[in-house]
């Protein structure tokens, strides 16, 4: 999604890099079937918060759980039959679809604007439209771990997600846990409404 080489923020930024490692991973679930590296660090992670009690703690345990519950050809072959198929798949990833009801609608060409604000473009191998869950996912994770800080801060990342990802990214959620299909990624989509609502708060106290 970018034009150049991505460089992120100094470790010690802990909590910053961790979020740009929620976005790269939700990109990867949602871009293609789990590789079998990913599957395999999944199956491995910590499912215990620094603090007890955190908010994505139970819904990281059960995302856990499933990668280990299910075998990584069953998680790929889930992933093609809701997101893939043959036609028209189970369950679009568009941001376009679930805001205007079409692919390729008036909130694409929004989105295609604010990038090239941002001197970002889709690569030519990319195949899907840029707001595809994975690609905005991707554009996230830049915002936050970027080393331009012109465009890699805090007003960079709430103005994109509350343009591009806060109006529909819960239908998508409610899409997918409610499809008869879903099983790794119902836990995918359980995470992932969590991380996506601890975002949009963090972004709300911005403007307080």
């Amino acid at each position: 999604m970018t034009t150049s080489t991505l460089h992120f923020n100094p470790p010690d930024d802990s909590e910053e890099l961790a979020r740009a490692e929620v976005y790269g991973l939700l990109a990867s679930l949602f871009n293609a079937p789990p590789s079998t590296e990913l599957y395999d660090s999944l199956r491995v992670a910590v499912t215990e918060a620094p603090a007890p009690g955190g908010f994505l703690e139970a819904n990281w345990s059960s995302l856990v759980a499933a990668s280990r519950r299910l075998s990584l050809d069953q998680a790929a072959d889930e992933y093609v039959a809701l997101f893939q198929g043959i036609g028209k798949p189970e369950i679009f990833l568009y941001g376009s679809y679930f805001i205007a009801g079409h692919l390729n609608e008036k909130p694409l060409v929004e989105l295609r604007h604010d990038l090239a604000a941002l001197g970002l473009e889709r690569p030519a191998r990319v195949l899907q439209t840029e707001d595809h869950m994975a690609g905005l996912c991707e554009v996230m994770r830049y915002l936050i771990a970027g080393d331009d800080a012109g465009i890699s801060n805090l007003g960079s990342q709430q103005r994109f997600f509350n343009r591009h990802l806060r109006a529909w990214n819960e239908v998508l959620w409610d899409t997918i846990t409610a499809h008869p299909q879903a099983d790794f990624y119902t836990a995918v989509a359980g995470f992932a409404r969590d991380f996506f609502a601890v975002e949009a708060q963090g972004f709300d106290l911005l403007e307080a």
